[in-house]
This record gives structure tokens, C-alpha cells and sequence, in this order.
């Protein structure tokens, strides 16, 4: 299944940081290699979204502390998406690919 994500930074070891977020379609904070990654013209907001703490060793911390940063980040994102009309129900949405269909030819 494919998941829309919405990119926050380019990390040190050249994974990208991505979230849902979490709230929304259940995407937590994440580290994604980028040719997983398929980029569309769906454009949101993210100066609110403090992602300084958030690099490589980051994901090697406890979970408590996760998960707290996951509903920092979630609030800001999802003031972002609110102020953008149907966006949250777009990126609540189920989306995959069928056979045929080629990926870098879609439009978003």
C-alpha cells in the first residue's frame, strides 16, 4: 500500500524525514530512502514544523520520548493541512497503483 507523506527535511545520511501525519492517516515520523518516494505537486505549509531535533540518531531514542516529538510535529502539520480545503480528506484517502500504471507519469 502506498501512503501519502509529507516531506519535512533531507537528513545527514541523505534519508528523508517524512510524517503523515500521524492523526490523519496513521504515518508516524520517519526516515524513507527517496527512491521510495514519488514527489507531486500538492504543496503545504511546514515553516510551523520544528524539525531541528530530528536527524539520524534521533530514531535510535526511547519511544516515550517519540512519541511526544510525533504529537509536536502533528500539531503544527495539521494546522498546515486544515488551512488548505479537502487536503486532510486527500491524505486520509486509500491510494495504490495497478498494474500498467506508471508512477512518474501521474499527476497530482
Amino acid at each position: 500500500m502506498i501512503q501519502r507523506k509529507r516531506f519535512l527535511k533531507q537528513l545527514p545520511s541523505g534519508l528523508l524525514l517524512v510524517n503523515g501525519p500521524f492523526k490523519i492517516n496513521g504515518v508516524p515520523l520517519r526516515r524513507v530512502n527517496q527512491s521510495y518516494v514519488i514527489g507531486t505537486s500538492t504543496k503545504v505549509d511546514i515553516s510551523g514544523v520544528n524539525v531541528d531535533n530530528f536527524d539520524d540518531k534521533y530514531f535510535s531514542k526511547e519511544a516515550q520520548k517519540k512519541k511526544d516529538d510525533q504529537k509536536t510535529a502533528d500539531a503544527a502539520l495539521i494546522k498546515s493541512i486544515e488551512s488548505v480545503p479537502d487536503l486532510k480528506t486527500y491524505l486520509g484517502a486509500r491510494f495504490s497503483l495497478k498494474a500498467g500504471v506508471k508512477p512518474h507519469e501521474l499527476l497530482f
